[in-house]
């Protein structure tokens, strides 16, 4: 059921992107709650991350734009997840922060309080190939004490990122 809900959200997101624009498409694989001290709630996590530059906003401070995005850890956890990106872009390094509220499912994974949950990522990038990008990203998800708890987790991920 978990796994449908996660394609169903793919399947929107590719349908409403515009076939015209330039659309940047991630894939991502790391471990989920990488710094938990007891080890119990470790996983390997799988993500996939859409961003459309052409909404990208280029103000005094960056350039801003959407992204869209889940994952699935091998502890049957979803996180599904929009927000907003900047972009820094240095010589052949991309400095990509983020932040992003979304909906999270434990499964069989760790407990973080309550379903909506924020993500913040600092996501360094390099240009390998012309609209190619290897990379590694480090996020922290939790929910702000809202919940009855807060462990929050730490993941890092490396992704590879193709613009269509």
């Amino acid at each position: 059921m978990k796994q449908k809900k996660l394609y169903l959200f793919l399947s929107l997101v590719l349908f409403f992107t515009p076939v015209n624009s330039e659309t940047e498409y991630s894939f991502y694989t790391g471990t989920f709650d990488t710094i938990d001290k007891e080890g119990d709630d470790e996983a390997n996590l799988y993500g996939f991350e859409h961003n459309n530059p052409v909404l990208f906003r280029d103000t005094f401070v960056g350039k801003f734009s959407p992204i869209t995005g889940g994952f699935v850890t091998d502890k049957s956890s979803i996180y599904l997840y929009t927000g907003v990106q900047a972009e820094y872009e240095i010589g052949p390094l991309n400095v990509v922060p983020s932040f992003a509220p979304g909906y999270y499912e434990e499964g069989d994974g760790k407990d973080l309080g309550m379903a909506l949950e924020f993500k913040s990522e600092l996501k360094l990038s390099f240009d390998i190939f012309k609209d190619s990008k290897i990379g590694y990203s480090y996020s922290h998800i939790s929910n702000n004490d809202w919940g009855d708890i807060n462990p929050g987790v730490d993941n890092q991920a490396i992704s590879f990122s193709k613009n269509f």
